[in-house]
């Protein structure tokens, strides 16, 4: 964890969501690697993406720190103080 992020504090470890970016099945985009929302759970699309909808997911409610739900990738982001953190693999 960063010092410098308290939104990086206690991110949950357990196992990475299932699915899809949403918001792209619906358009008929597809995704380069999917994030999901600590705070929600929302799945959405990485900033290599054509739409980028984890970035604007985390601007629109308010929801700093992202994670990775690419198999075996185990990190978060936190947008707001564009910091990120490896993290442990939990349960």
């Amino acid at each position: 964890m960063s010092a410098e992020c308290l939104h990086l504090e206690n991110v949950p470890t357990g196992p990475a969501p299932t699915g899809g970016c949403q918001e792209c099945i619906d358009l008929g985009d597809t995704w380069v690697h999917l994030r999901f929302c600590i705070e929600c759970g929302n799945i959405a699309c990485c900033e290599a993406s054509k739409s980028q909808h984890a970035m604007k997911h985390a601007r629109a409610h308010g929801h700093p720190v992202i994670r990775s739900a690419e198999p075996g990738e185990w990190w978060a982001w936190c947008y707001e103080d564009g910091v990120g953190a490896r993290l442990t693999p939990g349960e």
